[in-house]
């Protein structure tokens, strides 16, 4: 792999955008597959490798499909199941639909036939890297969940584990020197700081620490010098930020009409531009049929 560097002067693409981040560790190429195979692994504290990256959902060669996944479904050689998402702008009701999605996890395996019993199923891991809200309340920003009974801190030792990075507790991190942060904190600072110019020589000590992450950055830089590619994606961003927008301003001014005709608007530009429908339904929340009327 070859010595990766970024200038100061260098405009790199906000990698906790959802579908940036999606496109990075999703490519068919080894410098892909071996940055998501290193970040699950100081994630979950063992070394793991990824071997196949689930097709049940849109093609991740796609990128404007890409965008309507919701996670980067991973099976390890070994057979544990790994969900991997980032959430820039994540809900309140963002624990419990961890939990929901962790179990959905769980349970899809099967283990129906003859020699195999529960004792046949693999760990399931739901991993989600929150950029902008804190949810718990200490200052610690990495947290793995797993059940156990409260009262006597005995745990169940199930399969299932939720794990989160909230990036937004990482000022004390951030100021460590790069020689004694852990694997965990190197990924979390460049995933809060890589476009931040003023920590621009930290980040670039942090890939010659951390050969994933500069396999990551070597996907990052293709994807930021693809000018087509950079264009879909910001285009994307854009109906994100719009929609947002409109949502926002139409519950400050308590106008629910006003709120439908701003989502039509934005569907109306997307469909304009090519966008699929399923695409336009993630963002807009519109039904089908209601988008297909506005084609």
């Amino acid at each position: 792999m070859q010595k990766i560097q970024f200038d100061e002067e260098d405009d790199l693409i906000d990698i906790r955008y959802d579908n940036v981040f999606k496109a990075v560790f999703t490519k068919d190429n080894p410098s892909s597959r071996g940055a998501i195979s290193r970040l699950i692994s100081a994630l979950i504290n063992r070394e793991v490798s990824v071997s196949a990256i689930s097709t049940n959902e849109p093609p991740v060669d796609n990128l404007r499909d890409r965008q309507i996944r919701f996670d980067i479904c991973c099976k390890t050689e070994n057979g544990e199941l790994i969900n991997v998402e980032m959430s820039l702008n994540p809900k309140p009701f963002e624990p419990v639909r961890l939990e929901f999605h962790v179990g959905k996890l769980f349970t899809s395996q099967d283990i129906r036939g003859v020699g195999r019993s529960y004792d046949s199923l693999k760990e399931a891991y739901q991993i989600a890297i929150l950029a902008k809200e804190r949810f718990f309340p200490d200052g610690l920003f990495l947290h793995t969940f797993k059940y156990y009974d409260p009262d006597r801190l005995t745990s169940l030792n199930g399969r299932s584990r939720i794990i989160t990075l909230e990036l937004s507790k990482l000022n004390k991190v951030v100021e460590k020197p790069v020689s004694k942060m852990s694997v965990q904190e190197l990924w979390a600072v460049y995933f809060g700081y890589l476009t931040d110019k003023g920590k621009r020589s930290k980040i670039n000590e942090i890939l010659r620490q951390e050969e994933g992450i500069a396999m990551a950055s070597e996907v990052l830089i293709n994807i930021s010098k693809d000018e087509v590619e950079r264009f879909r994606m910001l285009s994307e961003l854009k109906y994100e930020l719009d929609t947002q927008s409109n949502l926002a301003y139409a519950k400050s001014e308590g106008r629910e009409e006003g709120l439908k005709i701003g989502l039509e608007e934005v569907a109306r530009k997307a469909l304009a531009e090519g966008a699929s429908m399923e695409f336009i339904q993630k963002i807009t929340g519109l039904d089908i049929e209601a988008i297909k009327k506005l084609a």
